[in-house]
């Protein structure tokens, strides 16, 4: 014991306090649960299978007595051919998780990867952990006055999105091209997306997932997958995946935080992953749906405030987070694959974008704003003219001549 302790408060120069020692062990016996099964994945991380009703999402006080709903109540619009778009079930190269290789998770159980206390010593605040720093990352969308050029610059994010605002809107799906973009410090991040917002810009609630390489959050810097959601801007509430009671999953197949393969080449073909967030207009839960036939699980409506009824605005496209945003030097860290959007057939893309509001089909976004915060260092190409399906291109290299 004497030896471990020497070694953990040695890291990182001998900063590590014991106080931070001893909330990394509470929050990680707070995090593991019993697990029935456990598989050892080929890329190192862990997966435990816990039983469905022991998750930490029945840690929240408003979820106690909540009883699971294990698929939601009627055919979704996702599985419906639209009137303006191709089949819903036309796909590009799937992914898959790593871990899958390696065994599978029964019925009543669901797979969670495994936090390991390495990941939880890296943490800025162990109370944090798993959330996004704040930011007004609404872009002022409900205050939108057709000059994109007056929203305000994001602090320590950088946004290159696609995105729809004005209507009640039920769901959002796309296909996100897996990409591993080049992630310069541990305390940064880069992610794509499908996102839903409601409220002031300053304290918007949110859903939202796609694929992510999050080193603070994952240990390391490979693609994984995530869900995300905040009733507050991220000020107090919400996290990545499991790692704070909300979220109620209920696949035995998917494991949030779990590496995907394969990863896209640029100019070769592309993988890509399916992500199609919508509302269940019976129980008011905000589902997750991987590929098309998978539903991960859903956030319960004693969440939020004003997201249970609808979003105002759909956000496609990439984010990247670090303290050197907008600063000399800029940060490295890329958005997308590191090139930019006009680059076309090199550059990452979101394609098949759709939108569901009161209707019956999925419909493409008619009034889409492409908008990035900064140009310079990652841009975006919204192409719809003498195609059938638009197509969304995004990203950059951050740091370069013109974003020194």
């Amino acid at each position: 014991m004497f030896i471990l302790l020497w070694l953990l408060t040695t890291v990182h120069g001998g900063s590590l306090s014991r106080l931070k020692i001893l909330e990394v062990e509470r929050k990680l016996k707070y995090l593991r649960r019993h697990s029935l099964k456990t598989i050892k994945s080929e890329d190192g991380d862990v997966i435990d299978c816990i039983a469905i009703n022991k998750q930490p999402a029945f840690d929240h006080p408003a979820l106690k007595n909540h009883k699971i709903q294990m698929a939601p109540t009627h055919l979704t619009a996702g599985s419906r051919t639209s009137r303006n778009g191709k089949n819903a079930n036309e796909s590009l190269s799937v992914t898959s998780q790593v871990w899958q290789k390696s065994g599978k998770c029964g019925k009543g159980t669901i797979p969670v990867r495994r936090i390991r206390k390495r990941e939880l010593l890296k943490a800025h605040s162990i109370e944090e952990y798993g959330r996004k720093k704040p930011s007004f990352s609404h872009h002022q969308h409900a205050e939108l006055n057709k000059n994109l050029d007056s929203f305000v610059q994001l602090k320590n994010h950088s946004k290159a999105i696609l995105f729809t605002v004005g209507y009640r809107y039920l769901g959002g799906k796309a296909d996100l091209r897996v990409c591993n973009p080049f992630v310069e410090k541990d305390d940064e991040y880069s992610i794509t997306q499908v996102a839903l917002l409601t409220g002031p810009y300053n304290d918007f609630e949110s859903v939202q997932s796609g694929w992510a390489v999050n080193p603070s959050v994952y240990g390391d810097r490979q693609t994984r997958l995530f869900v995300y959601w905040t009733a507050d801007g991220s000020k107090k509430s919400g996290c990545f995946d499991l790692t704070c009671p909300g979220f109620i999953q209920t696949s035995n197949e998917i494991a949030l935080g779990a590496a995907i393969h394969p990863i896209s080449i640029p100019a070769d073909l592309p993988y890509v992953i399916t992500i199609y967030i919508f509302k269940d207009p019976y129980t008011n839960n905000w589902w997750v749906q991987y590929g098309e036939k998978t539903y991960i699980g859903y956030w319960p409506p004693e969440l939020f405030k004003t997201i249970l009824y609808n979003a105002q605005s759909v956000e496609w496209g990439g984010e990247v987070y670090s303290t050197s945003i907008g600063q000399t030097p800029h940060t490295a860290t890329q958005m997308g694959n590191g090139q930019f959007a006009s680059v076309l057939e090199f550059s990452s893309a979101i394609t098949r974008m759709r939108i569901h509001d009161n209707s019956e089909f999925l419909k493409i976004p008619e009034l889409v704003y492409d908008y990035s915060d900064e140009y310079n260092c990652y841009d975006v190409w919204y192409m719809s003219d003498y195609i059938d399906d638009p197509q969304f291109y995004y990203g950059g290299p951050g740091r370069n001549p013109k974003c020194p």
